[in-house]
This record gives structure tokens, sequence and C-alpha cells, in this order.
């Protein structure tokens, strides 16, 4: 049996750390193309420009979402200012696209987020969706980004609620890894699960019900204290390794599913991914105490618990059946449980979870 790791060349994390970026990253190239999410390009200017004093660099705005257009149209943009370096700067899909983009032209990347709402930044994978929003397919990197690093100062800055998003995405880890390293399903990473990689899964967990309320209450007042550095290390990194090394299974596959339906398109994915944990959850038959400890965590930083909660105001059977069939698909994450997966035990389990979060 094979385990394997993988992780990114370097994570940088702490207040004030974009002020020595050029110290992490001038190895990897001279000429970079900055891929900025368009909420963050007066930082960009004000803050990441003037620290590449030696550093050749052009600034594109990324159009919003990671589809293989925006991709293509970046990929473009690169080769036309000869680029050697790719560095993404924002939030999940423009890091993920940052990636994509940067695999395609063959170049070193280096992803700066901005909010701490998914685990994405550390991870071998881009997540690529049609340019409506919808789930498209995972693609599949060679390597880790080669530089991670976040500021938490201008983390700490961004609307609590992306940091809560995080948290609903990494509190996956720990139930995805288990339940893949229990059938001895291959990770991401290339092989199974190493004791290491569920180790940080489970320290992705506790992280959270310990530390996750004090970062919220810090982080909607702009500060950046003990407890926001943790969960923004549980959300990016732990989580990250968690994942990727450890195994994906049903929480994320249901993700996907909901990404099918409109009403869920303004909640973030890691919103979504929260409530599909429980899901998961009450598929695999785990005991009450269990569940509610999940559902009250979700509960006290506001993540949803119900499907009232994630924008689905009227139950309609068709509805949950899709989101249940995609979920199902061949080749799915969910199909890393160790039993046999239908789309109808999936509608039910979105039922009974739904009906644990309103009892609750």
């Amino acid at each position: 049996m094979i385990r394997v790791l993988i992780s990114p060349g370097k994570y940088v994390q702490g207040a004030g750390a974009l002020g020595e970026i050029e110290k992490h990253i001038k190895s990897l190239g001279a000429n970079a193309l900055i891929i900025s999410d368009p909420f963050m390009l007066s930082t960009v200017d004000s803050n990441l420009v003037p620290r590449l004093s030696s550093i050749k660099h052009g600034v594109e705005k990324f159009n919003g979402e990671c589809s293989k257009t925006e991709i293509n149209r970046l990929q473009e943009v690169a080769k036309k200012q000869n680029a050697d370096i790719i560095l993404g700067f924002g939030g999940g899909k423009t890091l993920d696209t940052a990636k994509a983009v940067a695999y395609y032209a063959k170049l070193p990347v280096v992803v700066i987020p901005t909010i701490a709402s998914t685990d994405a930044p550390c991870s071998a994978l881009s997540v690529i969706y049609t340019e409506t929003g919808e789930f498209a397919e995972y693609l599949m990197l060679p390597k880790n980004p080669d530089v991670v690093l976040l500021d938490t100062t201008i983390i700490a800055k961004a609307p609590s609620r992306f940091l809560v998003a995080g948290m609903g995405d990494a509190l996956a880890t720990k139930f995805e890894a288990g339940a893949s390293a229990k059938a001895y399903r291959s990770a991401m990473s290339g092989g199974l699960p190493t004791f290491s990689a569920l180790a940080l899964a489970d320290l992705c967990y506790q992280t959270l019900l310990e530390y996750g309320l004090p970062a919220l209450e810090a982080v909607e007042h702009n500060a950046v204290t003990p407890a926001v550095e943790k969960i923004v290390e549980a959300n990016t990194l732990l989580s990250g390794l968690g994942f990727e090394s450890g195994g994906l299974a049903a929480a994320h596959a249901i993700h996907n599913g909901f990404t099918t339906l409109e009403q869920t398109h303004h909640y973030y994915h890691g919103e979504k991914v929260a409530f599909s944990t429980i899901v998961q959850l009450v598929l695999e038959d785990r005991a009450t105490d269990e569940i509610m400890e999940v559902i009250e965590f979700c509960h006290s930083v506001g993540l949803p618990i119900t499907l009232k909660e994630l924008g689905i105001e009227e139950v309609k059977e068709d509805e949950l059946m899709k989101v249940a069939e995609v979920a199902t698909v061949q080749g799915e994450t969910i199909h890393n449980l160790p039993f046999p997966v239908e789309a109808k035990m999936v509608y039910n389990a979105i039922l009974g979870a739904d009906a644990l979060g309103q009892l609750f």
C-alpha cells in the first residue's frame, strides 16, 4: 500500500506577510502576471505592486468565473506579456484560475489569498465551472503552488462571512478523509492517505470547534488575534493538506449537486459544503451526538443547517433528486464512501439533515 502526501513548496502566513513577498518569490521568475480579484485591484496597486521593486509585472482583472473561457483568455494575456511567473491575488476562484493558467502556460504560480474562505490555495487542483456558475469538472494539476502567502491583516479586514465560509469548507475535511481512508480509496495525492494527513484533518476539526467562534468575533472588529491565525491556518493549510492527501467523499459531491439549483448560487462554496457535511453524516448513519455537535458548531458561527438557510424556501422532490443525481454520477467523490451509494439515499439524507437542522 503506497501512501502519498503532497503540499505547497512554501507556506507563508502572518500579519504583514505581503511586505516580504519579493523575498519568497524572486527565485521563481522576473516577469509576473498578477491575476487580481476585481474587488482587490486597489489593494494590488497600493500593497502588492510597491513590494515588487525588482520584478516586472502586469495586472489583469479576473472576470469572475473559473471557466475554460477565462483560463484561455488569461493564457493569452500571459503569453503577450512574456510572463514567467503567475500570481493569483484574491478569493478561491481567482486562485484556481491562476493555478490553471500557470499549468497550461508551464509557469510557476504564487497564490495570495485575500480571504480564508476555502482550502483551494494549497491544492494541486482547480475547480472548473461553467460560465453560469455550475460545477463542470476538477482539473488535476501535476504539482501544488510554489508559494502560498497569506497576510492575515488583509484577511481580517474582509467581511467575516468569508472566514465563516472557510470554516464550512474545512469542516468537511475530517469526515471526508476519514470515510475515504476507511474505504482504502486513493486520495488526490495519488496514493492512500498518510497517517499525518489524517492527523491534520482531525486537528483541523478540533481547531474549528475551539477557536471558530472567537476568531469570528475578532474579524468582525478587523482584529488579528491568535484565534484568527489558527482558524486561517485551519481553513487554508490544515484543510488543504487534509482533503488532498486524506481524501474527499460525500460532502463535496453533494455540494456539486447543490450548484445545479439557482437558489443556491448566492451562497458560498463553504456554506454549501457545511450543510452537505451534515448530509454526509446522516448518510453514514453517524451517532446522533456527533451529528448534533456539527450542527451546533455550524449554528454558532452562522453556517446553514437547513435547506431554507441555503436559499431553498420550497422543498421540491424533483429539484432535490437532481442534486442527488449529480452528486452520485460515475466518478464523483461520493463513491469514496465505504458502501455503495445511490441517488435516492442521498435524497433521503438531504431531507434527514434538513429535519435535524429544523429540530435544532
